[in-house]
């Protein structure tokens, strides 16, 4: 029988630039959140913090089809009865660039805890500017 695998003490993270621009926003969500799992490393361990630090740049320039640009809706309500607020896809690239990939990526993501602690190493900015450079993120591969 097999014995579990856990690393022993930290597990160094890294820093990853990723540039979103001309890219589909459903394979960049998975690969952000195999970075953030950790999954491209050999120490990954399900249920183990084992992931690195993920700097998204570009986010305004995802590629989005036409018709899931006319289609999609994200929703929110207040828990009042007509609480209910609509915002589609193209509003919210518009504005919030930054919401729509974190909102794929956490789709992603385990619903807990864990996932929790993830999304927080998940930084996502509209434009090419971004103000982790001391981090010296490394282009992912």
């Amino acid at each position: 029988m097999d014995k579990t695998y856990v690393p022993k003490g930290q597990v160094a993270s890294k820093w990853i630039l990723i540039d979103a621009n001309d890219q589909s926003l459903g394979r960049l969500a998975t690969q952000i959140a195999i970075y953030l799992l950790g999954k491209h490393k050999p120490e990954f361990t399900p249920g183990v913090e084992v992931g690195d630090f993920v700097v998204v740049v570009n986010a305004a320039q995802v590629a989005i089809s036409p018709t899931r640009m006319e289609e999609k809706y994200y929703h929110q309500h207040s828990g009042y009865p007509g609480g209910l607020r609509s915002t589609s896809i193209r509003d919210q690239i518009r504005h919030h660039p930054d919401r729509v990939i974190r909102s794929a990526v956490w789709g992603m993501l385990p619903h807990n805890k864990l996932g929790r602690k993830l999304i927080k190493k998940l930084k996502v900015y509209g434009g090419v500017e971004h103000p982790h450079g001391a981090q010296n993120p490394q282009p992912a591969v």
